[in-house]
């Protein structure tokens, strides 16, 4: 039989996929899932439970939280990525290590034909296909729900003909979580002018009163949570069970589609925005002017290549190389406080501090030069606005 490697998630789109392409294709599928955080165990077995039912020979659950953190969430921090200022890249960052998963495992298990899901009007399916095509160019890629145009309503009707009757009944809003995140998705993400309402969102506020809380960085890492150290997946997962008791994190995202359209999403993310926040906080206090303004252009620059699906690409590991680079004293504690849909930032300490009285306080005392230095400073400064209005003022 053809050997294939199935990218399945337990829903709709992947059990018609399963079903369709054992049954009728003649494929011999092996399902594969990959958690980039937000599984469990017990739904874990659910989706290899209904895999087998379906038709798959095998099925494999690869665990890839860590592998995540590490090759992409950490530099998500490290460059304060936010698309388009809002979005910290929440689901479609965990694309890009899932497709490296499926396509490194169809290899291992020698699989001419990978296979996905997704239909042809999102981004999925070019960040799935460009991994695919560039780390495994000889293996096919399968994708018939795109290839079909399929509705929602003829995947179900097929499934009951073969004798697969599970609740297909479409949930009022989608829920997409994962370490760095969770997406929320819903009717009124259709339309430019619509709120998600307060239930929609996966955590509801639980915590009216406020909290302080205390974050670590070590070179740009989150090493402890209120002085208790631990890995950063850990402090990662342990502040978002903290922070999402008082709904933080909640917006919605407006941007670019890789195919050209305009999109909008729904998002849950309060471990991810407290960081990022936490982080540049410190950053500013630790880094140069001209560090943070690079800064600042790079890792927007990583995140747009992410979000469109060029991870692959050798740029990618100069501008990682120039972010860790970057974090070298970007070390100390982040003070902030919790509140009910919000988080406030208070202050920071580190050795690494710039913000140092050895010069002087701002506005109020210079040590570090005379009156003469600064208004030599400022003459030399104006020379290039004395000139042009000599040459042109008058005109």
């Amino acid at each position: 039989m053809k050997k294939l490697v199935l990218a399945y998630s337990g829903g709709l789109d992947t059990s018609y996929c399963a079903k369709h392409l054992s049954k009728d294709k003649g494929f011999e599928v092996h399902a594969v899932s990959v958690n980039t955080g937000g599984f469990s165990k017990e739904e874990i077995s659910q989706i290899e439970k209904k895999s087998l039912e379906l038709g798959a020979t095998s099925y494999k659950s690869i665990d890839a939280v860590q592998t995540f953190y590490d090759k992409v969430v950490k530099y998500l921090i490290f460059g304060n990525v936010l698309k388009n200022n809002t979005y910290p890249l929440s689901v479609s960052a965990e694309r890009i290590v899932q497709a490296i998963e499926i396509v490194n495992y169809a290899k291992k298990v020698g699989a001419n034909y990978i296979a996905h899901g997704s239909t042809g009007a999102g981004n999925d399916q070019v960040r799935f296909d460009m991994i695919f095509q560039i780390i495994a160019p000889e293996i096919e890629i399968i994708t018939p729900i795109r290839d079909n145009k399929l509705s929602r309503e003829t995947e179900i009707a097929y499934l009951k003909e073969n004798g697969i009757d599970y609740p297909w009944e479409k949930a009022k809003y989608s829920i997409n979580r994962g370490l760095w995140g969770t997406s929320v998705g819903g009717e009124e993400t259709l339309s430019s002018n619509k709120a998600l309402p307060d239930s929609a969102y996966p955590s509801q506020l639980q915590e009216k009163e406020p909290a302080d809380v205390t974050l670590t960085f070590e070179k740009g890492e989150l090493v402890a949570v209120n002085g208790i150290k631990n890995t950063p997946v850990a402090n990662i997962e342990k502040l978002e069970v903290m922070a999402s008791k008082y709904a933080i994190g909640r917006d919605i995202h407006v941007g670019d589609t890789i195919i050209g359209t305009k999109g909008r999403v729904g998002f849950e993310a309060a471990a991810a925005l407290i960081i990022i926040k936490a982080h540049h906080l410190l950053e500013k206090h630790t880094l140069t002017k001209w560090q943070q303004y690079q800064k600042e252009q790079q890792g927007n620059f990583y995140g747009m290549l992410l979000h469109e699906g060029n991870y692959l690409d050798e740029v990618m590991r100069n501008i990682e190389a120039f972010l860790t680079d970057t974090q070298k004293n970007v070390s100390g504690d982040v003070f902030l406080s919790l509140y009910p849909f919000q988080f406030r930032l208070n202050g920071i300490s580190s050795q690494h501090d710039l913000m140092t009285d050895a010069f002087g306080s701002y506005g109020e005392e210079n040590k570090g030069w005379s009156a003469t230095d600064a208004k030599g400073f400022i003459k030399i400064l104006s020379n290039p606005g004395r000139i042009y209005n000599h040459v042109n003022g008058e005109k």
